[in-house]
């Protein structure tokens, strides 16, 4: 009995084992039905599915079809049901869409407008009015009222549904009031006095001349300000414990704890795995005084210069490790230098120059191929190619390694400006008053670096025309070569004065001197003198009386100029120098009617103060005399005053000197200047002195005429703008300067 017991239950085992079989063989996929979806394609629904007709259904492609669908962010529910024949399962997929946003409005809304709330929160027409994004319009609602100071502004929504699954949204906004900072109160510091502490935030309590709003990004910068302040003083242990911003009657309570520590001083700089430089010489980049106060900013700074050190020399893979290491009220510091491979540059490449031929660019590197990494050359690069001032100011460079050994590509990334213009324009001058021009020019032809123009200037007292070309590196040489054709006509107080000529220049670098170079030049001109009709001849100088009769006259001239100009920037000068000495020769051995010899000294310094302001001071001394001859042509002469190389601010054009002008010129001139957008936007202080004398004997420091003022200059695509309003210390008036061009 108990054998065929056995066997009954052996069979009812197989029995139930192939009638699973059978089951699990019913899963084939015979059909699936997709129900549900109104504005979204079918097709695009079916392509998220992980199983097709004809395959078996697992239970692991059901949960992974849904989460599929779901991650399209436009479904509320999601249904797979299965049906079984005997021949398989049919499949239904039943989706529940949510509804599509048809119209928003907004409703309570004064503060801000109903465009920029729709712009900042992403809420628009077509867009799936889903709980998600009903949460994310709340909070960027809040948030962009929180920006306006109103932190109790509260959303709700008004759900209007509408045919084919779509909804009108309405936004309803209760803005309350403006919530402002009341007192910001300091907890646990003991030395710090609160008030110096919420004197360093940029977040302040609301006052007569202050809002009082409460910004996080700036009181999470503040946060960091007091820490810094502490690190500054010594504390180096100081931290910020908490914080809090407490509601109380409408308006903002915020307190922050802080721990301050104990201060420290400077102690010993102790210095491991240098090899490149000795340790007296990384030491002496950190200067301090026995017994100062331990300054984590100012230690930072000179661990700077360290770094600079090694990147000059090319271990530019250097890492400087320290440790700050207490003993008792010091603090030694333990600085372990990583010198790792010194780089070399391999090759250097230009990005971004659509336009500027790629050899014109070369020819401003300060470092070659070969050379090891030095930061100062690859900074003078970068200042060398913005100063042709063909690039925008995003121009910057970077780097590559290329091997093993550390060595490095060399990238320079530029971004080619417009060079050429055509434009015309009014100008007011106290000489000329209204003045107009037009002007076609490009100061890099072809992308060659060539400068080439035509200008015609108009006025009631001016008529100017010029054409002018310059070929910066003839033949592919360092040699400059130019001309330049031109017709003028000028009137002045007693006389007018009409020249026709031109002019012809060769240049080439000094290669003794850094960035000079010398250009001399050959001019040949014609120049006809005549004396105003309201002017009384007996009222003139005998040579202007004589120049009247003679007519047309030659003038054959000889000009040297030396120049230097190392400025980082030639926009806006931080550092460096600018000099320039002209001498010029006229008649003698040249031939010709007028026989003079003039010279021109000027030299500017610049210097950066404290923060970004920069001090800028220029001499300039000028000296002209007859050659073999008493006689200098009037307009050859010295005329202060007004802007211009020979300007004195304060004071009009060509009022300050002798009536006919001086034969010796001084000018002292100094400004201040700070950057208000780079070196697009730039305002300055300024302050000029200067005279005319035909002899130097003449020349007085204190009676020299002095001007001082405010001003502002903008680069545009005509060229520099500047306005300056100046104070004339002798007639204790203002006198407002237009000028074009850049006179410092």
């Amino acid at each position: 009995m108990n054998r065929y017991k056995r066997i009954f239950i052996l069979l009812l085992i197989l029995n139930l084992t192939f009638w699973n079989l059978l089951k699990a063989e019913n899963t084939l996929i015979l059909e699936i039905e997709l129900i549900g979806n109104y504005n979204i394609d079918e097709q695009l629904i079916k392509s998220l599915f992980t199983f097709e007709v004809g395959q078996n259904l697992k239970v692991e492609d059901v949960s992974k079809t849904i989460n599929n669908l779901y991650q399209l962010g436009v479904f509320e529910d999601v249904l797979i049901e299965k049906h079984d024949f005997q021949q398989g399962i049919l499949i239904t997929v039943k989706v529940k869409e949510f509804p599509i946003v048809n119209s928003v409005a907004f409703k309570g809304n004064k503060k801000i407008k109903s465009d920029n709330i729709q712009t900042n929160v992403n809420l628009k027409k077509g867009s799936y009015w889903s709980p998600f994004l009903q949460r994310e319009v709340i909070n960027n609602i809040s948030e962009e009222y929180k920006k306006k100071g109103y932190h109790l502004a509260v959303a709700e929504f008004e759900i209007t549904a509408l045919e084919n699954n779509k909804v009108d949204v309405l936004v309803n906004i209760s803005e309350g009031s403006k919530v402002t900072i009341k007192k910001i109160k300091i907890f646990g510091n003991k030395d710090i006095p609160s008030k110096k502490i919420t004197g360093i935030m940029k977040t302040k309590k609301a006052s007569l001349l202050r809002s009082g709003k409460f910004e996080k990004e700036k009181f999470d910068e503040d946060l960091n300000l007091i820490i810094a302040y502490y690190n500054k003083k010594g504390y180096i242990d100081a931290r910020i414990l908490s914080f809090d911003k407490k509601l109380v009657e409408g308006k903002f309570i915020i307190e922050i704890y802080l721990y301050e520590g104990n201060t420290f001083k400077f102690g010993q700089v102790l210095v491991s795995g240098n090899e490149r430089f000795t340790d007296k010489l990384i030491v002496s980049n950190f200067k301090f005084k026995e017994d100062e106060t331990f300054n984590l900013q100012k230690f930072n700074k000179q661990l700077g210069k360290v770094a600079s050190m090694y990147y000059e020399e090319g271990y530019i893979y250097s890492n400087f490790d320290h440790e700050l290491e207490k003993d008792e009220e010091k603090i030694n510091i333990k600085l372990n230098i990583q010198e790792n491979t010194r780089a070399k540059v391999h090759k250097i490449h230009i990005k971004g120059n659509r336009k500027t031929k790629e050899k014109v660019i070369r020819r401003h590197l300060a470092i070659a191929p070969g050379d090891y990494f030095r930061q100062s050359k690859v900074m003078r690069t970068q200042n060398n190619i913005y100063n042709m001032g063909f690039f925008e100011p995003d121009l910057y460079p970077d780097y590559q390694p290329i091997n093993s050994n550390g060595d490095i590509d060399l990238i320079i990334h530029v971004n080619d400006k417009p060079s050429g213009s055509a434009n015309g324009g009014i100008a007011i001058n106290s000489q000329d008053g209204i003045v107009g021009q037009i002007s076609v020019s490009n100061n890099n032809l072809f992308g060659n670096s060539w400068s080439a123009g035509l200008k015609w200037e108009f006025g009631g007292k001016t008529q100017n025309y010029e054409i002018d070309f310059t070929n910066p590196y003839f033949m592919d040489s360092s040699t400059l070569v130019g001309f330049n054709i031109y017709h003028t006509s000028k009137e002045w107080s007693t006389y007018e004065i009409k020249t026709n000529g031109g002019s012809i220049r060769l240049g080439r670098p000094l290669g003794f001197l850094n960035f000079a170079k010398i250009i001399c030049g050959y001019s040949f001109y014609q120049k006809k003198y005549r004396i105003l009709d309201s002017i009384d001849p007996e009222d003139v100088s005998e040579t202007l009386a004589e120049l009247d009769k003679e007519g047309w006259k030659n003038t054959s001239s000889l000009s040297m100029t030396i120049a230097r100009d190392n400025r980082d920037n030639i926009f806006f000068p931080t550092t460096g120098t600018q000099f320039t000495l002209y001498s010029e020769l006229a008649g003698g051995p040249l031939q010709g009617d007028f026989n003079y010899f003039k010279q021109i000294a000027q030299v500017s310094w610049f210097t950066k103060t404290i923060w970004q302001l920069v001090l800028s001071t220029k001499w300039r001394f000028g000296y002209v005399t007859g050659y073999k001859s008493d006689e200098v042509p009037p307009d050859e002469r010295f005329y202060l005053g007004g802007t211009g190389p020979d300007g004195i601010r304060g004071y009009a054009d060509r009022s300050v000197g002798p009536d006919e002008g001086g034969l010796r010129e001084i000018i002292f001139s100094t400004e201040y200047s700070w950057p208000i957008a780079g070196d697009q936007l730039i305002g300055l202080l300024f302050f000029d002195a200067g005279d005319s004398y035909n002899s130097l004997k003449d020349f007085d420091f204190w009676s020299m005429k002095k001007g001082a003022g405010i001003g502002i200059r903008v680069r545009s695509p005509f060229g520099l703008i500047g306005f300056d309003y100046a104070h004339n210390f002798e007639n204790r008036r203002w006198e407002p300067h237009f000028q074009f061009g850049t006179t410092f």
